[in-house]
């Protein structure tokens, strides 16, 4: 059966953009991903990263939501320990009162940022300890059963607002399995558990209300262009600056020149982060239809979430474009 395939936007701010830009660029991104096939576009909580604008998630969703017609939209994901249950019940019954059956809600328990950050967002170190009853309480609201007494959430939308755990370890593998809800592993980011973590969710899943059976989806890099060495060099200029941006945080002045960061890339204490890239496809469209078809089948994912990275935004349209079409002309002749 032909893999879904669906978008994870980080609203990168490109250098000399603003993110009024990135906003504009994300809105042509799921308009891209609409016109293409893609299952659904998702944006991330992230806090106190200079080049992420996707840190007031259920707002750009709105936005986005606004100005497209029909793909499904969501959080990949909500930070539910950053925030209280009743008011993410609040926020995504929103969204889906004005946008129903097309909102998403995918929950992780990360502070989406570093411990400075997580002290700003007054998260008490040990709230990440709740997060199951988090879910519980959140989903009690969506669904109108709630689990506090005399206290509802306004407004609750009509329609189903879906539940989704995202997770990079085998704690979020094992209770997605026993809550029974769809299991999105960030292999994009954190490519070590991901095998391990899909065996546990699939061996331990129990059915529930909202699913019947297993739903595995997996992110994925991606970097797709009309030629390979332009799809190379996409990559290479984005991972250079995903590399800057890690190792100069905090340290203003800063600059590394693009030897230097091959050199660390290349070096021990650089090994760890190109490792975080380790389930990348890059090519032309036939290529990266192969890795992805490939990559799926390993693992055997009903989705992939993939993640284009080309710093111009033109070129992220364009990866976008021809991953759909590579992979939707495939599913056409298996039909």
């Amino acid at each position: 059966m032909p893999v879904a395939l669906s978008l994870l936007d980080l609203a990168a701010i490109a250098p000399g953009q603003t993110a009024r830009d990135s906003f504009h660029n994300s809105v042509e991104l799921a308009r891209a991903a609409e016109r293409s096939g893609y299952e659904r576009v998702w944006y991330a909580e992230h806090h106190n990263m200079s080049r992420i604008a996707s840190s007031a998630t259920s707002v750009l969703i709105g936005y986005v939501a606004g100005q497209t017609d029909t793909i499904r939209l969501g959080a990949g994901g909500i930070m539910l320990p950053n925030h209280s249950p009743l008011v993410i019940a609040e926020q995504f019954g929103t969204l889906e009162s004005l946008y129903p059956g097309r909102i998403d809600l995918g929950l992780g328990r990360a502070p989406g940022s570093d411990q400075a950050t997580m002290r700003a967002l007054r998260r008490n170190p040990s709230s990440a300890d709740t997060f199951p009853q988090d879910v519980l309480e959140l989903q009690g609201y969506l669904t109108g059963n709630s689990r506090i007494p005399g206290i509802k959430a306004v407004p609750r939308a009509e329609g189903v607002v879906p539940l989704y755990i995202l997770g990079s370890s085998l704690f979020g593998a094992q209770l997605a399995a026993h809550l029974g809800l769809p299991y999105a592993f960030a292999s994009h980011f954190a490519p070590e558990a991901l095998m391990q973590a899909v065996r546990e969710y699939r061996d331990r899943f129990q059915p529930s209300e909202q699913l019947a059976q297993p739903y595995v989806m997996a992110g994925v890099n991606v970097f797709a262009a009309a030629d390979r060495a332009a799809a190379e060099e996409q990559k290479t200029i984005a991972y250079r600056a995903r590399t800057r941006a890690f190792i100069k945080r905090g340290a203003a002045g800063v600059d590394y020149s693009d030897e230097e960061i091959d050199a660390f890339l290349a070096s021990p204490n650089g090994a760890h982060l190109a490792k975080m890239t380790t389930y990348t496809a890059v090519g032309t469209p036939g290529e990266v239809a192969d890795y992805l078809e490939d990559f799926a089948a390993e693992i055997q994912a009903d989705e992939l979430i993939t993640v284009h990275h080309a710093q111009e935004i033109e070129d992220r349209v364009r990866s976008v474009e021809l991953t759909g079409a590579a992979l939707g002309a495939r599913e056409s002749v298996t039909r």
